[in-house]
């Protein structure tokens, strides 16, 4: 857990670190390079030492700015497509989103975690994939009605005392936003780097602009954007419709300098794959939709190879 005095000297670092540093606010680069050297000492003392998950040899995490843009779906089919990909490595999932988890409806997961003798939880297991979410602990329908510090106290229960075993992949389902729970998992383990969903709708990427800029500012390397909901093909007639727009994403990752993972479609095989809890890269892997979930994770993979953390 957390302690008091810990959360004043994160929140005083916060405020340092993302202070507005243009010409408004600085009248010479002497200021400028003072309020750097400022910034650099503060984190340097103030912010936790990273402690990597053991057992876990990298860290994924999958984030959006906003909710509703299928997060959670791109994250679940992306561990399962990491595993397709190459069976010979072990993926795990790990669900952050502590108001709202996912995960166990969509691995089609329930029950409590069993305890190890050294008092870890174990995680659940489905499509050979271990997972862990808040999801397991509480009833299906119960509010998570907790304030910050309960919450970054949960979600280093959740890395700390599970029992992943040895995995080359964990994937990290963070909540949607810039909050408390991105920032303590960045502040304390390890990222290998960190992978951006959006649909393309203009009100979708400036959130997502918005959780790239947050990587960033802690020193998370961004692997790319995810496009997802790119089109709906009509399953009658096959007309292609983009209901969210077209190419976003594309332009965002244009304009922020990295690469574009791949375009997931708006596709009823996905959403009902999803509700079922037998996600469509395990119960279709031969659709259309299964390859580009495959496509996404391998160009993580290849992303992580080229950029060595």
């Amino acid at each position: 857990a957390l302690h008091l005095d810990n959360f004043k000297g994160d929140f005083l670092n916060i405020l340092i670190f993302f202070a507005p540093s243009d010409s408004r606010f600085l009248n010479s680069c002497a200021g400028e390079r003072a309020l750097q050297e400022r910034q650099r000492q503060h984190m340097a003392r103030g912010l936790p030492k990273q402690k990597p998950i053991a057992g876990v040899k990298e860290v994924i995490v999958v984030a959006s700015g906003k909710g509703g843009v299928g997060k959670s779906t791109t994250a679940v089919n992306l561990a399962l497509g990491l595993m397709a990909n190459d069976q010979s490595k072990s993926v795990g999932i790990l669900d952050a989103d502590v108001y709202g988890p996912s995960v166990p409806k969509l691995m089609n997961l329930k029950g409590n975690p069993e305890l190890t003798d050294k008092n870890l939880m174990r995680p659940l297991v489905n499509f050979g994939i271990p997972c862990m979410s808040m999801g397991f602990l509480v009833e299906e329908v119960a509010p998570i009605v907790w304030r910050g510090l309960m919450v970054m106290s949960a979600i280093e229960k959740l890395i700390r005392q599970v029992d992943w075993g040895n995995l080359d992949y964990l994937v990290i389902d963070m909540p949607p936003g810039t909050g408390d729970v991105q920032l303590s998992i960045t502040q304390n383990i390890p990222i290998a780097g960190a992978v951006i969903v959006s649909t393309p709708q203009d009100i979708a990427l400036l959130d997502a602009r918005r959780g790239a800029e947050m990587f960033r500012k802690v020193n998370v390397q961004v692997l790319g954007l995810v496009q997802n909901m790119s089109v709906f093909q009509c399953p009658k007639c096959s007309h292609q419709t983009h209901i969210f727009g077209s190419d976003g994403a594309k332009e965002l990752a244009q304009t922020l300098g990295v690469e574009m993972l791949g375009d997931i479609p708006l596709h009823l095989n996905i959403r009902e794959t999803s509700d079922k809890g037998q996600p469509v890269v395990v119960s279709s892997p031969d659709s259309p939709e299964a390859e580009a979930y495959r496509r996404v994770a391998a160009a993580v993979v290849r992303r992580l190879a080229e950029h060595p953390r």
